[in-house]
């Protein structure tokens, strides 16, 4: 996998191997309160690029990654863009899900945080920014950028499958979006981030 021109990772008190990993790369670790909203706000607000590419840990891009982020750049530098999103699983059930998230952008204009986000610094700070929300950070920056500001990349952002896995497949999507309806429905996020750990 090619590497980016720097690698921050924020670390929000994980208790596995992240900081050794992020020394390993020799990343920029940052320290941020926990939930994924904290944390990449802390990692944008450290990062000193024109263009930011955020990654969920447990996600992997797959080759030919970097040559796609250059064409976007390159074509569409006032849009943002997201990886096609895939898992790490052989199983049938995780193509179906494939193709599920593939229809709700399609159609909705609606990526997921584990699809990789790449957009400019400029627009970032024009749309506020990630706020500092436990859950649906993702979705409520999406929204604010607009469907017609996003574009996909002819690349995968490849996602553990192991939620799924010990959830059950239709289990973690049901409740996934269970818990997207309650934020459609104004539920706030620290509430919906209780029933989700």
């Amino acid at each position: 996998m090619a590497e980016a021109d720097e690698l921050v990772v924020v670390d929000g008190g994980s208790s596995d191997y992240t900081i050794e990993v992020a020394q390993r790369r020799r990343a920029k670790l940052l320290c941020a309160a926990t939930g994924r909203g904290h944390q990449l706000s802390a990692g944008a607000d450290a990062a000193e690029g024109d263009w930011l590419l955020f990654l969920h840990s447990d996600t992997l891009l797959a080759p030919g990654w970097r040559e796609s982020v250059e064409r976007h750049i390159a074509a569409e530098p006032r849009t943002a863009a997201c990886f096609r999103f895939g898992l790490d699983s052989s199983a049938w059930q995780a193509r179906w899900i494939e193709r599920g998230v593939a229809a709700r952008v399609r159609l909705l204009g609606l990526p997921y945080g584990d699809q990789g986000l790449l957009i400019s610094r400029a627009l970032y700070d024009e749309v506020g920014g990630y706020r500092p929300l436990p859950l649906f950070e993702d979705v409520d920056l999406v929204r604010r950028l607009g469907r017609k500001r996003i574009r996909p990349l002819g690349a995968d952002a490849v996602t553990s499958a192991r939620r799924w896995e010990e959830d059950g497949w239709l289990g973690r999507s049901a409740r996934n979006l269970f818990l997207l309806g309650l934020y459609g429905l104004g539920v706030p996020p620290e509430r919906i981030a209780s029933l989700y750990r």
